[in-house]
């Protein structure tokens, strides 16, 4: 099972970065990267979670924590990300009105 959920994790990232290079052709922008980070880490966190209160129904402990500390290290990751000061872009509009 273990095996199979990677393998999506995988599928689900490879899909999203050809999502993003096929949007961003010229130019990447980071703050958009940056916030789909921010949405799939949010999204796997919470199947973590809901992951190990199912274990806990079903009464394994330790399998439970498990899942209990992986939501947790990617609640840590998603502070790193969001930590991360990403500038702005200067619109156009901006620029010219200099």
């Amino acid at each position: 099972m273990t095996q199979l959920h990677d393998l999506r994790l995988r599928l689900l990232v490879q899909q999203e970065s050809e999502q993003i290079a096929k949007s961003q052709k010229s130019d990447l922008d980071l703050s958009i990267v940056q916030a789909r980070c921010l949405c799939w880490l949010a999204l796997l966190a919470e199947a973590h979670e809901d992951q190990a209160c199912e274990a806990e129904g079903k009464g394994d402990t330790e399998q439970a924590m498990g899942w209990f500390a992986d939501s947790m290290r990617l609640r840590d990751v998603i502070q790193v990300v969001t930590s991360i000061e990403i500038p702005i872009p200067e619109s156009t509009e901006d620029s010219e009105e200099l």
